[in-house]
């Protein structure tokens, strides 16, 4: 930590908070009021918290290298020399001789979606004086807007739960820190509230606006910048969410029933179509070397990266192929909603891990009880469908392509919110209560 942290960090948290009071009464209701100002604060201090655990504990790591040997040398090149460092920002060939002096001690100039997160935290560094903190800071604002757009599209379902969803895309502990400080995950994150809301605003509610659709376009943007993989996991489920919605606004049941085989091969086209467009350009991501990859990379962490971290786990043996992944599914899922479990805690920050996993398997197991003679129906409900199908989906991906439960505790949070959202509408029925009504903030 520097003397510009302790100078510039307060001053932007109390200017954070000021612009959430000030934004507050636009945005929220009577009843979701009380979470906003502590939910934006919770998310500041799990930013700074996150930098002191990767200075501390980790001595080091990701965070500070996207600022120190990224964004700082851009900030520089900013200052110094604007042509520069809007060259660093914009240019896709960014080494001139103008830019030299800078990109020699850029980490991640050769790394396109870390040199993205870099140009992001560049921007935010205008603002801070290239302070860590209140950088950092400003990525959990980033974050919180994406938390609080999902809290809505939910809310304005379902506002008898809003206590239930506010835990559930406010207040999980693993999202606050992971997703606070200056990593792609906090981009994630915040990105995939907002295309939630927007695509639940565009395609389900069938409101459109210049500002929305903006909106929606740049979220896309990011994630595709920062973890493309993440859009193939999610844009099926959204195609799901979509068809069933439609589906279920046909009055006549036995329509209903004639047209669902239709509308489930639409689906899988759709789906495979998606996520094919989405690898196109990237041998990595392309659905032929997908496998492939997901092996290297759980390989990679596991025996390299991650080697010497403590925290590895196998689920099994991977050769590359769509097969060896398929038959590991059910354990990589496993592995991202329900481990480590106790016994397998080596350390402080897997045992706060562990601590979670166990409260979201008692949390399934009750609601799957409570729940077990209306299941299958409650899981064609649009909403619940979407949310288990995306972090299923999701919680696959990870787990498979992981191998390391302290990396996998920052993979995984994407799925989280979600998960918990669908056990929530999954464990209560739809309750028609008078005393509450539908808040749009678009309106």
């Amino acid at each position: 930590m520097e003397l510009r942290d302790l100078v510039v960090t307060p001053i932007v948290f109390v200017l954070v908070l000021l612009a959430g009071f000030i934004v507050r009464p636009h945005v929220t209701d009577q009843h979701n009021r009380v979470y906003f100002l502590p939910a934006l604060a919770i998310k500041a201090l799990g930013a700074v918290l996150l930098g002191v655990i990767y200075q501390y504990y980790y001595s080091g790591g990701d965070t500070f290298n996207y600022h120190t040997y990224g964004s700082r040398q851009v900030w520089r090149a900013l200052v110094e020399s604007p042509a520069a460092g809007f060259q660093l920002l914009f240019s896709e060939k960014p080494i001139t001789a103008s830019t030299y002096p800078y990109v020699g001690k850029i980490l991640f100039l050769y790394d396109p979606s870390s040199f993205f997160v870099v140009k992001v935290a560049a921007v935010f560094d205008l603002l801070t004086y290239s302070s860590y903190t209140a950088t950092a800071i400003l990525f959990s604002l980033f974050s919180f807007v994406g938390a609080w757009m999902l809290f809505l599209t939910f809310y304005n379902k379902r506002p008898d739960l809003h206590r239930e969803l506010a835990l559930c895309c406010l207040f999980i502990p693993s999202v606050i820190l992971w997703g606070s400080g200056i990593l792609k995950d906090t981009i994630v994150v915040a990105c995939l509230g907002i295309l939630t809301f927007e695509l639940d605003l565009l395609l389900n509610r069938h409101k459109i606006s210049i500002l929305h659709l903006s909106l929606l376009i740049l979220s896309l943007y990011f994630i595709f910048s920062v973890k493309k993989f993440v859009l193939q996991a999610f844009l099926p489920a959204a195609l799901l969410w979509v068809y069933l919605g439609n589906l279920r606004k046909v009055s006549s049941s036995v329509l209903r029933l004639l047209l669902f085989p239709i509308v489930f091969g639409s689906l899988i086209l759709g789906a495979y179509y998606a996520a094919a467009k989405i690898g196109e350009g990237d041998s990595k991501y392309s659905l032929e070397k997908i496998a492939e990859t997901a092996m290297i990379t759980a390989y990679d962490i596991r025996y390299y990266t991650g080697k010497n971290a403590g925290s590895g786990y196998a689920l099994g043996e991977l050769d590359g192929s769509f097969y060896s992944m398929l038959k590991l599914a059910p354990a990589s899922i496993n592995v991202s909603l329900f481990r480590p479990y106790p016994w397998e805690v080596k350390n402080p920050l897997m045992a706060l891990s562990a601590i979670e996993s166990i409260i979201f398997l008692i949390l399934t197991a009750v609601a799957l009880f409570a729940r077990r003679a209306t299941f299958f129906s409650s899981l064609l409900h649009p909403d619940v469908a979407f949310c288990f199908s995306f972090a299923i989906i999701f919680a696959f991906a990870v787990g498979i392509s992981t191998y390391n439960f302290g990396t996998l505790a920052r993979y995984k949070i994407p799925l989280l919110p979600y998960f918990s959202i669908g056990l929530a509408m999954l464990y209560y029925p739809l309750k028609r209560d008078k005393k509450f009504s539908s808040f749009d903030v678009t309106e």
